[in-house]
């Protein structure tokens, strides 16, 4: 059998089922986007790094209220979340040159929701053969870039984008 050290997941993995508090609304009262992984701040939504990718890049927009679902937004909310999201597949297709994107919304716990109570769209960038043995066989996944440099790369994008 083989090992992967990773313990950067231990409090992941160890506070699993225990959580109470929302990790989107901890993370933006947290005082500091860089350690939250914040890459941007709109006017309803912002994007936030997903702390464990499928893939490199890996983000979500999440409203700065606490919604479950599309019925309790605001039309702003919405329209601003979509704009959010082109603006993040242009910054991919800047920075990555991804071949495809994954994007979409898990409402409520039965629909796969990580968390249910507070809505997110999840904007992935994809490679042909971004998923390999690895995760298919010992449900571990490679990502080629450390989170800190995708967050570096993907503030400055967005600083620099014009909307």
């Amino acid at each position: 059998m083989d090992y992967l050290w990773t313990p950067w997941r231990y409090h992941f993995v160890s506070e699993a089922g225990r959580e109470t508090a929302c990790i989107f609304c901890r993370a933006l009262e947290l005082g500091d986007d860089e350690r939250a992984l914040i890459v941007h701040r709109g006017k309803k939504n912002f994007i936030i790094l997903n702390l464990y990718p499928y893939t490199t890049g890996h983000s979500m927009v999440v409203p700065f209220a606490h919604v479950p679902d599309l019925a309790a937004c605001d039309e702003e909310t919405l329209a601003e979340m979509m704009s959010l999201a082109r603006r993040m597949q242009i910054a991919f297709e800047t920075l990555y040159h991804p071949q495809g994107y994954n994007m979409g919304l898990n409402l409520g716990k039965a629909a796969g929701a990580g968390v249910a109570g507070h809505m997110h769209l999840h904007v992935l960038p994809r490679w042909m053969g971004d998923t390999n043995f690895m995760t298919t066989v010992a449900e571990t996944r490679l990502e080629p870039e450390e989170i800190a440099e995708t967050y570096r790369k993907l503030h400055q994008a967005f600083a620099t984008q014009a909307r």
